[in-house]
């Protein structure tokens, strides 16, 4: 089968058409999101507020369990794409012209509950890896007492134990890199057309080999807004995550085309 052939199957049996975006696209993304914080400010900071939350929580309840807060707090943003859910509903709502109400975004999963739970599932079982992980290297780097937080953060900082903090990061990163690729635009694809996971999943990979450039700014971006955030003490993520979940909205739009339509 000739490739025109191939990618003509592809979209008449519903696969998404991938579609290549500028290199300084995320860059339009976030003056988009950032449109729609301010025009649905009430309900997009309601969830920002959930993500600071959280994110406070963590902080709290494990702060002399650090090895803990670390995987946990990993593990937040690594579901990041699902809590975020209501705030791509909003964008969608707002570029139907329908009213900006906090309401119908709380149940939005019931749309296509069942892909999303299934979406959901395979982020839970990365996030359970990965804290397992985080869990196993700090038990090889420190087979003795723990330090305390405060001696913690001070090897951090002076770069002392290089060894953990670049197998730590090594593998850390390893698995961000598996949940940004698999969720780049899937949980929007899923609520905007009803997606099966599977599908939106694979499309969401390929946007990422279509868009190398792109979706590595656009990574950048994330992180960059991510710690931010925290080294405000979470009061950041009030403000950052809408405007990164309003941002992926318009990833999605840009990176996928609507069906039927020219690649």
């Amino acid at each position: 089968m000739s490739p025109t052939n191939d990618v003509q199957a592809k979209e008449n049996a519903g696969f998404p058409t991938v579609r290549q975006v500028s290199v300084s696209a995320p860059l339009r993304w976030l003056a988009l999101g950032w449109a729609d914080l301010k025009s649905c400010a009430i309900p997009s900071l309601f969830y920002g507020f959930c993500f600071a939350g959280m994110g406070l929580l963590i902080t709290f309840v494990f702060e002399h369990a650090y090895e803990y807060t670390s995987a946990l707090t990993s593990g937040f943003l690594l579901l990041g794409p699902f809590l975020a859910m209501g705030l791509y509903e909003i964008s969608r709502r707002r570029e139907r012209n329908e009213a900006c109400a906090l309401a119908p975004t709380l149940t939005v999963w019931r749309r296509n509950a069942g892909n999303i739970g299934l979406f959901a599932v395979v982020l839970g079982v990365v996030f359970l890896v990965w804290a397992r992980a985080s869990l196993v290297v700090f038990a090889l780097f420190y087979t003795n007492e723990m330090p305390n937080l405060s001696g913690f953060l001070a090897q951090i900082l002076a770069l002392e134990n290089l060894e953990f903090l670049l197998v730590y990061f090594g593998v850390g990163l390893i698995f961000a890199a598996i949940v940004f690729a698999v969720s780049v635009v899937s949980i929007p694809m899923m609520l905007d057309r009803d997606q099966d996971a599977i599908t939106a999943m694979l499309a969401s990979v390929g946007a990422l080999a279509r868009n190398p450039g792109a979706m590595t700014l656009w990574a950048l971006v994330i992180v960059v807004c991510t710690v931010l955030g925290f080294l405000t003490f979470h009061v950041g993520l009030v403000v950052l995550m809408p405007l990164l979940g309003h941002a992926t909205w318009h990833a999605y739009r840009d990176l996928v085309a609507p069906p039927g339509a020219s690649r």
